[in-house]
């Protein structure tokens, strides 16, 4: 310090000394001035990191890899190794990994695969198509039908009122049922980086489930199955009652009426109310259809119509046509052709989880997947099935 620095501090503080005021704003000066000393080599260092930052030009890093890498990763890492230690670790709901199931064994699918089932599942030619497809969380699912009227009558101005009959209310309890596969791969193919397990999983579950629930729906006897609509009690529409589905005859034992084979056809369809016909759609296999697209009426006209677009069903009489494999063949006294408002007549109840057990144990050196889902299917509405019987009678 120059001794003219000396002499000034030492005349201010001499002067201060004698000034109360004077010393407290030489003791503020000096706060202010340390203040904004430290204020200023705080600007120089984020001036020096912003150039730093500047200068690197780092790539922003992918987003989308983010929420998706992990519980794909995790999820193959299981499959391929048995390694459960991704899942534990992942946030299951953030990262699109539905549960985790450690008491059981095994682990939902991640939604990714789960969806490439249901679209598989959905695009068969199964009732499935056109029934009413509920998801429920509970064990059964039950479906209310009031399929009676309230009583009534006529009155005069001075007769007394008489009671009338009380609607009533059914209950339909539709139990669910386990559905598994199992599929296996060998620990070799597994462990080819190349192979898509997941797609591969997905294409032969998806293959199996199809196949077992469409013809559960329509010939499933209801044991540790859904039950199918053909397996309901069968009478004449004329003598029908709640807890049977109606048919109507076609008078040939095993086929149409040779002088009007659409006879037939038209009677099936206005066997059905009028309140269900509006959403009906017939349903029958490939054989049947055969047989049906040749029908003409007394015009020459055919009552069979392919769709004017892909993708649009065919028509009989105007109403949608869905082949559906699992629909016997025409024969003596079969029901071959259904007609109906299946949305309305058959109720599917499915819970939406699919779960996957790794097992690399019971068939070494391969690999078994068990997949089980929980499914049940019952007629809820037995007003709005009609069947075609091909009989005398």
């Amino acid at each position: 310090m120059s001794n003219s620095e000396t002499n000034s501090r030492a005349g201010t503080s001499a002067s201060a000394a004698g000034d109360p005021a004077a010393e407290v704003k030489t003791q503020l000066s000096g706060f202010m001035n340390d203040i904004i000393s430290r204020l200023e080599k705080q600007e120089e260092r984020l001036t020096m990191l912003d150039r730093k930052s500047t200068s690197l030009r780092r790539p922003a890093l992918s987003v989308s890899a983010e929420i998706e890498a992990p519980h794909r990763k995790a999820f193959a890492a299981y499959v391929r190794a048995g390694d459960d230690d991704g899942l534990r670790g992942l946030d299951l709901e953030e990262k699109a990994l539905n549960t985790a199931v450690a008491a059981e064994g095994g682990y939902l699918v991640d939604p990714q695969t789960a969806d490439s089932i249901r679209s598989v599942l959905s695009s068969t030619a199964s009732i499935r198509q056109v029934a009413n497809v509920v998801n429920v969380e509970a064990t059964s699912f039950d479906v209310l039908i009031d399929h009676t009227d309230v009583g009534s009558g006529w009155a005069s101005e001075t007769s007394a009122m008489t009671e009338t009959s009380t609607p009533q209310i059914e209950r339909i309890t539709i139990p669910l049922h386990e559905l598994s596969a199992l599929p296996k791969a060998s620990q070799r193919l597994l462990d080819d980086s190349a192979f898509d397990i997941e797609g591969w999983l997905a294409a032969r579950i998806a293959d199996k489930f199809a196949r077992a629930e469409a013809t559960a729906f329509v010939s499933g006897d209801g044991i540790d199955k859904p039950r199918g609509f053909l397996t309901r009690p069968v009478v004449a529409n004329d003598s029908w009652a709640w807890g049977s589905l109606g048919y109507v005859a076609t008078g040939n034992a095993g086929g149409f009426d040779t002088s009007a084979p659409a006879d037939s056809i038209v009677d099936l369809v206005y066997a059905l109310g009028a309140q269900y016909r509006a959403n009906a759609t017939f349903v029958m296999n490939s054989k049947t259809a055969g047989q049906v697209r040749k029908i003409k009426d007394a015009d020459g006209r055919f009552l069979w119509s392919d769709g004017l677009s892909a993708g649009e069903p065919a028509r009989l009489l105007g109403y949608p046509v869905l082949v559906a494999e699992d629909m016997p063949d025409v024969a003596t006294d079969t029901t071959a052709i259904a007609f109906g408002d299946f949305g309305a007549g058959y109720t599917v109840a499915e819970r939406p989880d699919l779960r996957i057990l790794r097992d690399p144990f019971s068939a070494k050196p391969n690999v078994l997947f068990y997949a089980t889902k929980r499914i049940g299917g019952d007629v809820s509405d037995f007003a709005a099935i009609k069947l075609l019987k091909f009989g005398v009678s």
